[in-house]
């Protein structure tokens, strides 16, 4: 007679199961050495230690704690997992083993409402392990200056950056109207090719790197206007930095402060986030939030809900649809010099549906979001600084929503 398992034991053994097969490049990727991780590497590690970089990161940066609440949101999960099938290239039917097999994800998350259908993990990561955001933490900049404005502590986004920040007048930074920041138009002369000689090292190196005091510094060099603000779409981390000096000046308070306060506790993390500081203490705003993937669902699934939980509003719902819908045809998928368009900090998805958007960082880490059916998914990976991955992610998306979005 089969012996009944409980359903804790029964959940750790199908995440057990689902990260016991072969990941591509394990090998490469340092699994005979545990997933290393490589403190005197932060900012471009070996392969070997790409693994352990985006799953113990606050082991290798200075981070500070963005502390969870003491109410948890519970999520459900589904009795079994969907048949999820997609499109790409020539493959047959590809199926979520075809597509962790050919890519690095570390962790792969989707949830519809409340019902987790799909949780994975490969290279030995764990639910509970916080995983690197990249860029996708400009997302969240952009929702708390929504809630900033909210609470008067911004007046407006039209606003220039140096109204709030002293530190910056005198520059063509401190000249942008915080709208133009918003959505990547700021118009001042910025790289971001991830070539290792482009302006996003310079900000990495004086951010995250310490190489600078920190604040107002790490923006210094970036002090040519190419355009007028507004007039063209270039993405510039360094302009969701300065969005960050903006926040910590109008709310006197850190922004993993002002993160937990409004968003992390009200939506119900089970988990403590961490962000990355620079060494003066500011956060580096353009990147490096680490979180589960868990609560990456669960700040998905809020947005999901234009910014309510519970009847209770945590982020202005107009802001929301605001910040994920393109504010001009300059900003349209397909007019931004990429597939995605932009609205506020965050990328709007090339669907020709409903509304869709993403969370995107480097290294192939996405949340992507549907607010009509309530659908989020969560990628999170170890791939290379050119994310050769993501148009298979992006096929698996529309997977997913074809699959279990109805």
């Amino acid at each position: 007679m089969p012996r009944r398992t409980s359903l804790p034991v029964l959940l750790a053994s199908v995440l057990v199961a689902s990260s016991a097969l072969a990941a591509p490049d394990e090998e490469a990727l340092g699994k005979a050495e545990g997933y290393p991780i490589c403190p005197d590497q932060p900012l471009r590690p070996e392969t070997r230690c790409l693994v352990g970089l985006v799953s113990r990161w606050d082991e290798i940066h200075a981070t500070r704690k963005v502390p969870r609440g003491e109410s948890v949101r519970p999520l459900k999960r589904a009795p079994a997992e969907p048949a999820i099938r997609y499109r790409f290239a020539n493959l047959e039917r590809p199926t979520l083993d075809d597509y962790l097999a050919r890519n690095r994800t570390t962790g792969l998350l989707v949830l519809k409402d409340d019902t987790i259908l799909v949780e994975r993990y490969q290279y030995d990561r764990r639910p509970e392990q916080r995983m690197a955001s990249y860029s996708m933490a400009k997302t969240v900049v952009g929702m708390l200056v929504g809630i900033a404005i909210s609470e008067g502590r911004i007046r407006s986004i039209d606003d220039r950056a140096d109204a709030y920040v002293p530190a910056l007048a005198g520059t063509p930074y401190g000249e942008t109207p915080i709208r133009h920041l918003l959505t990547m138009s700021s118009g001042i002369r910025y790289s971001e090719t991830y070539g290792g000689s482009d302006d996003v090292a310079v900000l990495a190196r004086l951010s995250m790197g310490r190489e600078s005091e920190g604040g107002a510094a790490t923006v210094a060099p970036f002090r040519t206007r190419e355009h007028a603000p507004g007039e063209r779409f270039n993405y510039s981390s360094a302009d969701t930095q300065v969005l960050g000096l903006v926040l910590r000046a109008a709310t006197g308070v850190p922004l993993a402060d002002y993160l937990s306060e409004k968003i992390w506790r009200p939506m119900g993390a089970k988990a403590d986030a961490s962000w990355t500081i620079d060494k003066g203490g500011y956060e580096t705003a353009y990147c490096c939030l680490n979180a589960t993937l868990r609560d990456y669902a669960r700040l998905g699934m809020l947005l999901a809900n234009d910014g309510a939980l519970d009847g209770r509003q945590i982020v202005p719902a107009q802001w929301v649809r605001a910040a994920t819908t393109p504010p001009s045809p300059r900003f349209e998928p397909g007019q931004t010099g990429a597939l995605y368009g932009y609205g506020y900090q965050t990328w709007i998805v090339s669907s020709g549906r409903e509304r869709q958007f993403a969370l995107w960082g480097l290294r192939g880490q996405n949340v992507f979001v549907d607010p009509a059916r309530k659908l989020v998914t969560v990628n999170t990976s170890a791939g290379g600084l050119g994310d050769a991955g993501s148009g298979e992610r992006l096929s698996l998306w529309y997977g997913v929503v074809d699959s279990v979005g109805r």
